[in-house]
Formats: structure tokens, C-alpha cells, sequence
């Protein structure tokens, strides 16, 4: 597969009710504990992540999928190449996330995600062979 989902959106009138809604709909974990009352889906049992909130003043509502890039500005000119537009250039929430937002030629808008450097694999320490002592070089071994 090439760019994985990593993540859903949910974006209406009343971000605050829709919150309570989903919740309650489907016994999601969400939590708006952050200044812009976005409420952050966990990913349990095997599903993505998502979120559900408020749209920007003058924005109307949406539903939406983000999938995973290593560098959104690459493909938002591969998008626009193919007939799409951007809606949202790259924008980075310092400590959080970089991510854009395009409409396809049917006019549906998709976010992409800045994928995040993968730390690298801890190395275990290669193991020592046992040493054998070493022999006394001119000796020759007698045997029993």
C-alpha cells in the first residue's frame, strides 16, 4: 500500500456536541482537553485515530481522511498536477502535527499528514564469544 489512512475528521457546526454525540454512539474515548477544543479520538481495538471538532470560522463542515506523507507540499503539486486543488497549504501546529488539505476533481477534500521520523531500532549489544586460553606456542600436548 502506498500512503496508509492514519487518521479521520469529523468537523461540524458544534464541534462540542458532535463530541458528545460520537461518544456516546459508539463508546469512543475522546478527549478536548486542548485550547482549541478539538476532541482527539483514540485508536483502540485496531482502528485509526481521528478527530472531531469545530470548522474555522466561515468554513462549512466535513468528513474527511488523512493519509500519511513524507512531504505534503511534494504531493499537494502532484495532487494539483492530477486536477486537484489545495484548500489548506502545509500548516504545522508546532509539537503536534504538519498537514494540509486538498479537494480531489469531484470536489471532496483529503488531508495529508506529515509522516513522523521513525526513531531508530535500539541495537542490542552483540554478544562476546567466550575467549580460550591461549596456548604457549613450541609446546606440544601430551597425551594420557
Amino acid at each position: 500500500m502506498g500512503a496508509p489512512v492514519v487518521h479521520f475528521e469529523i468537523i461540524g457546526k458544534s464541534g462540542s456536541a458532535l463530541q458528545e454525540f460520537y461518544a456516546k454512539a459508539f463508546d469512543w474515548k475522546i478527549d478536548a482537553n486542548n485550547p482549541m477544543k478539538y476532541g482527539l479520538v483514540k485508536n483502540e481495538k485496531g482502528g485509526i485515530g481521528g478527530g472531531i471538532g469545530s470548522p474555522e470560522e466561515g468554513r462549512p463542515g466535513y468528513v474527511t481522511v488523512y493519509a500519511e506523507v513524507d512531504d505534503p507540499d511534494a504531493y499537494l503539486r502532484k495532487i494539483e498536477s492530477l486536477g486537484g486543488k489545495t484548500v489548506m497549504p502545509t500548516t504545522e501546529i508546532p509539537g503536534m502535527v504538519t498537514f494540509a488539505l486538498f479537494s480531489d476533481p469531484d470536489g471532496n477534500m483529503v488531508g495529508l499528514v506529515k509522516s513522523e521520523p521513525k526513531p531508530a531500532p535500539k541495537r542490542k549489544p552483540a554478544r562476546k564469544a567466550a575467549k580460550k586460553p591461549a596456548r604457549k606456542a613450541g609446546r606440544k600436548r601430551r597425551s594420557r
